[in-house]
């Protein structure tokens, strides 16, 4: 029996001991060999670096056993923690960004290109069928194409005022031409345009022309603008969205998911995955723009699809020459109508005398007034851009696509980089969950915004979105609102809300099927605005009031009203 009892003796040091329990890390003797070494590859000071585990009850962040890391590393390892993973963030989001920037500078060229095709095409056209003529106006048509540039550049007035002004100079260019035995005075000429621009269009001097350039010019104007507008707006706030500081609770938690092995001692154990995704979610969530980031790309390639079909830019464009010169025409084939009723409401003008008469214009010039534009058809510009703007909207398309589930599956991608979390196909093997080696139980939060509440790492005021997110998350949603209001024709930065709209307060809205040339069937147009002279230039009589009497607004108080909604909407208590 002694003998037995000595063998067990003998035995026992040799057998194991109980294992590491779910979530434990076993008790073996660790260094700070590996930790030093790495760190001070990295330019940490060996000095600031423990050279054996010391007490940890300095720490603030990390679990207070011992530790290798002093209060000055785990300091440090917490900035360069957030660096790393701010890091990955923009790292992901950069071809994104990429896209936005690169089909805002594209379509941008296409739609300047286009402008610029329009007003070389009119030149070339008008110089051709008026002649000297056209060449003594030049600065009037050089100066519409200026102003619609202003407006889609967003530095110019409403392009209604764009175009009743040039109507109304054109028809004080025009009419005394008609007439060079009279004398005409600035008074006589305010009285003219007051006339034309009368409530009830009794006297239409240009015919259709001027309401049918108006409708297609405006809603192809109004959805270009919208267009590169939104397309400017969703580039700004994703680059600013993945440039946003972390709040102080995804700092901590961060450190604790890649710096905290470090000061445990075992560098190169890889953090648990579920462990990365709940801390990924937690503070992506808060600088996300979901859900508004489906609907802004809804309404763009919505728009999109808009503009290479039925708002056209480039027919738009293209009209403008062909408008023009049916309305000149329609002046000269019914002057004498219009001549009549000018004369019965402004008076008959005294007329010039013999040494003071105009020299009228030559049989030949006059003779191409009355012609109809020759070859106008063939004057259509043909770019390059023009035959790009469908494949370009297929490419957009294309890449907007891909990036539709960008904000749900950044977490997915942040925690697919080696540094952040073990490989996928190794979950099963021991990792870093936070406290020590092992497996990671807690559960795994898998829709942050639904769910802010269940994540074990985060509190739910780290998970809130703070106000710089909520703020991005309204510009996006207004510049959905712009694209969705431009698909329909309407411009919520200039439209009156009290005109066109018949009392119901819905705006003004096109027909998709109206293309240029054909019939219109958009609502009438609105009358314009009388202008008088003032030192060469159109001053509008009604300046700062409404044609109600009131005074006018700088702004238009639904879609104001929309947007205050909004805000309170995103900046409200959760």
């Amino acid at each position: 029996m002694s003998a037995l009892q000595t063998l067990l003796l003998l035995l026992l040091p040799l057998c194991p001991g109980p294992g590491p329990g779910p979530g434990s890390e076993a008790k073996v003797i660790r260094s700070c060999t590996e930790t030093r070494h790495i760190l001070g590859t990295r330019g940490y000071s060996l000095s600031l670096l423990p050279p054996a585990l010391i007490s940890g009850e300095h720490l603030r962040i990390c679990p207070q056993e011992y530790t290798c890391c002093s209060s000055e590393i785990e300091e440090r390892l917490t900035w360069d923690t957030e660096a790393t993973f701010r890091g990955l963030v923009e790292e992901s989001g950069s071809f994104l960004v990429h896209t936005l920037a690169a089909r805002h500078r594209t379509f941008d060229e296409v739609f300047q290109e286009m402008l610029s095709s329009a007003e070389h095409s009119l030149a070339l056209l008008f110089h051709r069928s008026y002649g000297r003529l056209y060449s003594q106006h030049t600065p009037l048509f050089s100066g519409l194409f200026s102003r619609l540039r202003d407006y889609y550049k967003k530095s110019g007035e409403g392009l209604d005022d764009a175009l009743v002004d040039f109507w109304a100079q054109v028809l004080e260019r025009m009419f005394p031409l008609l007439h060079p035995q009279y004398i005409f005075s600035p008074e006589y000429l305010f009285c003219l345009t007051r006339l034309a621009s009368s409530a009830d269009d009794s006297l239409k001097p240009f015919g259709d022309s001027p309401r049918r350039l108006r409708l297609q010019i405006t809603r192809a104007m109004v959805a270009a603008r919208a267009f590169i507008q939104g397309l400017e707006t969703g580039r700004d706030v994703v680059s600013e969205a993945l440039k946003v500081p972390m709040s102080e609770g995804c700092r901590r938690a961060v450190m604790r998911l890649t710096g905290c092995p470090f000061c445990r001692g075992v560098p190169l154990l890889p953090p648990c995955r579920g462990f990365c995704l709940n801390v990924a979610h937690g503070c992506l969530s808060s600088q996300g723009l979901d859900p508004d980031w489906g609907a802004y790309l809804d309404g763009l390639l919505f728009l999109a699809d808009k503009i290479q079909g039925p708002f056209s830019f480039e027919l738009a464009a293209q009209a403008i020459g062909v408008k023009i010169s049916e309305g000149l025409m329609y002046l000269q084939e019914n002057s004498v109508g219009v001549s009549t009723q000018v004369f019965q409401e402004c008076g008959v003008p005294p007329k010039a005398t013999a040494r003071a008469r105009r020299a009228p214009a030559p049989v030949e010039e006059v003779g191409r007034l009355r012609t109809p534009v020759a070859g106008a058809e063939e004057e259509r510009p043909t770019t390059t851009a023009s035959n790009s703007l469908p494949r370009m909207v297929w490419e957009l398309r294309e890449r907007l696509g891909r990036v539709r589930g960008f904000w749900a599956g950044l977490p997915l991608t942040v925690c697919g980089d080696p540094r952040m979390a073990v490989d996928i196909t190794q979950e099963a093997a021991p990792c870093w969950t936070g406290t020590g080696r092992g497996r990671y139980l807690l559960p795994v939060v898998t829709d942050s915004l639904t769910k802010p509440l269940d994540n074990p790492e985060l509190d739910v005021e780290a998970s809130n979105p703070d106000l710089q997110t909520r703020t991005r998350r309204l510009q996006l949603r207004s510049a959905t609102i712009r694209m969705r209001a431009a698909a329909l024709g309407r411009d919520l930065e200039l439209e009156d809300w009290d005109e066109d709209a018949s009392g119901s307060g819905e705006g003004q809205q096109y027909a998709d099927d109206w293309m240029a040339g054909a019939a219109a069937v958009g609502p009438p147009a609105r009358p314009p605005r009388p202008p008088g002279r003032k030192g060469g230039f159109i001053i509008r009589q009604n300046q700062g009031r409404s044609r109600t009497g009131g005074t006018a607004v700088g702004f238009h108080t639904q879609p104001i009203l929309i947007l205050f909604l909004l805000a309170l909407a995103l900046l409200g208590p959760r």
